[in-house]
């Protein structure tokens, strides 16, 4: 008999402690896909233990790599030889970052064939930049009930990519550094996760410059070879955690914090009254915020929105949504990038939340409510963890379901959340 699995969580409680940062979870993907371009061994470090993580090293065994876990978070990938060049479909389907193979499986064979890829249901997301870039580089794209990559040679390009994306970056990336001569990325994603793939690939040998910018400049190399890589800390789990403290009126600290990867993250939640002490590696929030918003000139309404780095991440837009419940005052959230990413706000309101959605885009916020338990069901993974910072706010028991979407993105979530006085229990269901 087939068991599913929520989380019950018990609201009203302050969290309190101490917690480390996980791997960057949108940097591990790249990096394990990355392995792909040596035959060499390649260690990563600090990589989450998530749903994720472990499809893309099921999808590198297909492939015919070794892949062996050496020690808690810490991965050995051999892929001396690459006995497949297809993604099986079952696996292509559970994760968008599948896409991420395109690249290595070009460079290295020649051919790479996959299913549309799967992940989270937030709208469109375009694939167009990968394709567009590839063909640049010099490969085929057939697109009918699969993707079809197929190349003779990959040939350095002038690119200017289309969007802004960063998995069509990084795909375009992974291309490039085997490619002869020399590759130009303009208007290329330049967020702390394509910073670790550029890092880990210049390790192995690439001659990748600009990094951090958006212009990456590409010299082609006949080979790359093994390397030992550590991932970068995951600071959209350290967003979630600043917000699940001050939503919960609570204090916390997280060790193993990169400075600088929070700074376009403390504009945002300084307008909603929510601060942070950084020395060290040691980032702490005390139990005193203001949990005011700070209005704009002339006591304008303020707004929270996304865009590309070093802009506010989309991947935290639910996660100030459900903050600003919290808060008080009025605060227009809005959501550039995924015209699916704010319908979860049914589920806020429901629970006592004074939101108007005004399209798809665009959520105006006015605080602070009282929340009431209540059956959630996590769409995605940022608002699923949306979801359970909520329910940590509200009074009163909420049941979380779906909670595979949550998994996908956040390592040991219960027992972290526990180790901080979390009420809250993985419980499993028929």
């Amino acid at each position: 008999m087939d068991f599913m699995y929520e989380y019950l969580v018990e609201g009203g409680f302050p969290i309190r402690g101490t917690i480390k940062a996980s791997g960057n979870k949108n940097a591990a993907l790249p990096c394990i896909a990355a392995t792909l371009l040596t035959d060499q061994t390649v260690t990563l470090r600090n990589v989450p233990e998530i749903e994720d993580t472990g499809v893309m090293f099921q999808i590198l065994e297909a492939f015919g790599a070794e892949v062996k876990k050496i020690e808690n978070n810490t991965w050995q990938i051999k892929a001396e030889k690459i006995v497949k060049n297809e993604i099986p479909a079952d696996l292509s389907k559970k994760i968008r970052a599948s896409i991420l193979f395109a690249g290595p499986l070009l460079a290295r064979t020649g051919k790479a064939v996959m299913l549309p890829p799967g992940g989270d249901v937030i709208g469109r997301r375009r694939l167009d930049t990968h394709f567009l870039a590839l063909e640049e580089l010099g490969a085929r794209v057939s697109i009918d009930s699969k993707f079809e990559f197929t190349a003779n040679k990959l040939v350095g390009a002038d690119l200017f990519l289309d969007e802004t994306s960063v998995t069509g970056t990084e795909n375009a990336v992974m291309a490039a550094v085997l490619a002869a001569g020399h590759t130009e990325i303009t208007n290329a994603a330049s967020e702390p996760h394509v910073q670790d793939l550029c890092d880990m690939l210049n390790a192995m040998g690439a001659k990748i410059t600009g990094v951090g910018s958006n212009i990456l400049q590409i010299e082609g190399v006949e080979s790359l070879q093994g390397c030992d890589f550590t991932i970068g800390p995951d600071f959209m789990e350290i967003g979630s955690f600043i917000g699940l403290a001050a939503a919960t009126h609570g204090s916390i600290k997280i060790t193993g914090v990169n400075k600088n990867d929070m700074r376009p993250l403390k504009i945002s939640y300084n307008k909603l009254g929510i601060r942070w002490d950084i020395e060290g590696d040691v980032l702490t929030v005390s139990a005193d915020q203001e949990m005011k918003v700070n209005t704009d000139l002339g006591g304008m309404i303020p707004k929270i929105d996304d865009s590309p780095w070093p802009g506010f991440p989309p991947d935290l837009t639910s996660i100030m949504t459900v903050i600003a419940t919290q808060v008080e005052g009025t605060v227009l959230i809005f959501e550039k990038m995924f015209e699916s990413r704010m319908f979860f706000v049914d589920k806020l309101i429901s629970m006592g939340a004074r939101i108007t959605l005004c399209d798809p885009h665009r959520a105006v916020v006015t605080g602070p409510s009282s929340l009431h338990g209540q059956h959630l069901v996590s769409p995605d993974v940022r608002a699923g963890m949306a979801m359970v910072i909520a329910a940590m706010a509200a009074r009163g028991e909420s049941r979380i379901s779906n909670i595979y979407q949550i998994e996908r993105g956040y390592e040991h979530l219960v027992e972290k959340l526990q180790s901080l006085g979390a009420h809250i229990k993985r419980v499993e269901v028929k």
